[in-house]
């Protein structure tokens, strides 16, 4: 009972050298303010150019099959071709079990393979199924794992479980990139986003990600503030920089150039790296396409 309560002490330890007390309200009306000051000058060709850069361009639907992936991938390989002055996309994310068929159709450099992984979406399944998935994907070729936090133990206070499952995975993944999703639709509020978001970091995440893109709300600017916030304290007591990656819900140009806003402004220039920086998403790479061109275009 005693090394439970040491555990425990531990995770709410090092919690307690962060700001969690915060206020809804007021996480929206600084969001509100900063999109109104800051996104306009933000909305430019450079910025949508970059923007592009940063896609985790996914497929992760239930009719998704061999031959659906590799011509999704097909059409990543034909980019550079038909758009020379554009650079590719970060990533292609895909379900694990099509991370074999990514690798072996994928023939151009500095695009990642990244699966979800550990019971994607919801992460209701055994941590040793978990486990195993992930070594699975990354056998077959994945570059990058997404995975989803354990949403029901961290609601019910077992941070200890939620965080050694997150460290148990960081070691299967080893040098991979490791983004650990909060799912903040489901956290409710701004204090338990900031809770979700110091804990992942503190158990190994590389990168911490809004949503799985299955369930509503998925992304949204509040959400994405208070992680961003989290990563800049968590950098300044740490030295340790951690990316930051929405997911689900950007349906606009708009959406993806407020994204951008608050990372620039607050994590600074140095976050505007797809190193660091990453949007999931499927059908913004069209959308910027569009309108970098000038013309809609439909090509992925």
């Amino acid at each position: 009972m005693e090394e439970n309560n040491s555990l425990s002490n531990k995770y709410d330890a090092a919690l307690a050298k962060y700001n969690t007390h915060l206020s809804d309200a007021d996480i929206q009306a600084r969001v509100a303010d900063l999109i109104e000051k800051k996104v306009p000058e933000n909305n430019t060709e450079e910025v949508k150019k970059f923007l592009f850069t940063c896609i985790d361009l996914t497929t992760l639907n239930s009719t998704d099959s061999d031959e659906s992936v590799m011509r999704f991938t097909e059409k990543v390989n034909q980019f550079d071709d038909e758009f020379p002055d554009l650079k590719n996309v970060a990533a292609i994310c895909v379900y694990p079990n099509f991370a074999a068929i990514v690798k072996n159709t994928l023939e151009v450099d500095g695009v990642n393979i990244a699966c979800v992984s550990g019971g994607f979406p919801s992460s209701q399944t055994f941590t040793e199924v978990k486990v195993a998935e992930t070594a699975l994907a990354i056998a077959d070729g994945a570059d990058e794992i997404d995975i989803v936090i354990s949403i029901g133990k961290f609601l019910s206070g077992d941070y200890e479980a939620m965080c050694e499952e997150i460290q148990e995975l960081k070691e299967v993944c080893k040098e991979r990139h490791l983004k650990v999703i909060l799912e903040t639709g489901a956290l409710k509020s701004a204090s338990n986003i900031k809770k979700a978001s110091i804990l992942s970091m503190y158990s190994g995440a590389d990168f911490i990600k809004t949503s799985t893109g299955k369930q509503q709300p998925a992304a949204t600017p509040e959400a994405a503030y208070v992680m961003c916030e989290a990563i800049k304290e968590y950098y300044q007591k740490t030295g340790n920089k951690i990316g930051f990656k929405p997911a689900g819900g950007i349906n606009t140009v708009n959406d993806a150039i407020i994204y951008y806003t608050i990372v620039k402004e607050e994590l600074g220039e140095e976050w505007l790296d797809n190193r660091l920086f990453r949007l999931g998403t499927s059908r913004l790479a069209n959308l910027l396409l569009s309108d970098i061109k000038g013309e809609e275009i439909k090509f992925f």
